[in-house]
């Protein structure tokens, strides 16, 4: 990466960004001379992170906030604290994912994968958006995977009530990313705000081997494409730092070139039914905690 690309001086905001991909972002980020903010759940292992990364990077302006992404009231408390203490923010990457094999509820009731890995993420650019807008030009870029080519997203039952799969799951949370991309895009149009959504591809980290049976850690070591947390950070970077980018928007990058995705991304009645979807059900889940 170009020391002098966009993003020197900018400030970017990453959540997950104590272990794999995110930490690895956050890190060539921070390389580049971005002023980084780092969003994590556990404070122990974020400060671990923040100091390894300003020992391998010499770069001191990074801050670590804690977020329960598990948790909408938190996502609340969290933006109204930093929409309080900062005055910019450049770059929101929208990092932080959880896979389980069996199905959990997050405190709001909502199942954990979709709930952590889109709807947390829904929420806050939502509210961060005013700051976005005022920081312009600005960017979001949205962690995918292509998995969601593979597996459809049951639209009527997003929160998989019915029949639970652990893959299915990530799949929904990772097509609703690509969804809730493309709508921002048109939402946004017109603004000097762009969003885009990337895939890492298949890498190695905590996430895809903690929690998985024999089997499916076998079948992961089986996958000719894994990459490295570096390899699978490069297209977050490339997303938020190259200055090819200025006004692309509502694109899907693998590899740092844009790729495609799966049909029903591109229907606008889709993208139209998440946004809406995502609104009542964080407006339903605050409610219960008035």
């Amino acid at each position: 990466m170009l020391e002098n690309s966009w993003i020197k001086g900018k400030t970017c905001m990453i959540t997950g960004a104590n272990t794999g991909i995110g930490k690895e972002t956050a890190r060539q980020i921070a390389g580049l001379g971005a002023h980084v903010i780092m969003v994590c759940r556990n404070q122990e292992k974020g400060i671990q992170a923040k100091e390894d990364i300003i020992q391998t990077t010499e770069n001191e302006n990074i801050d670590l906030l804690i977020c329960d992404l598990a948790s909408l009231k938190d996502v609340k408390r969290f933006t109204d604290e930093f929409l309080q203490t900062h005055t910019n923010l450049h770059v929101l990457i929208n990092n932080a994912g959880v896979f389980h094999m069996k199905r959990t509820t997050t405190q709001d009731g909502y199942e954990s994968t979709f709930a952590v890995n889109y709807l947390a993420h829904y929420y806050l650019t939502e509210l961060l958006l005013p700051l976005l807008k005022k920081s312009s030009p600005s960017r979001i870029i949205n962690l995918s995977s292509d998995i969601h080519r593979y597996f459809k997203i049951r639209m009527k039952d997003p929160l998989l009530e019915r029949r639970y799969m652990g893959q299915q799951a990530y799949s929904n949370s990772k097509t609703a990313m690509v969804l809730f991309t493309n709508k921002l895009a048109r939402e946004l149009e017109g603004t000097k705000i762009t969003a885009n959504a990337v895939n890492p591809g298949h890498v190695k980290t905590q996430m895809t081997t903690i929690g998985l049976s024999k089997f499916f850690r076998k079948m992961s070591n089986l996958i000719p494409t894994n990459r490295t947390v570096e390899q699978g950070a490069e297209t977050s970077v490339f997303a938020a730092s190259s200055d090819d980018l200025e006004g692309i928007t509502g694109k899907y990058f693998t590899d740092c070139k844009e790729s495609k995705t799966a049909k029903m991304t591109k229907d606008i009645h889709n993208q139209d039914f998440l946004w809406e979807l995502s609104k009542r059900l964080v407006s339903e889940a605050l409610a219960k905690q008035d």
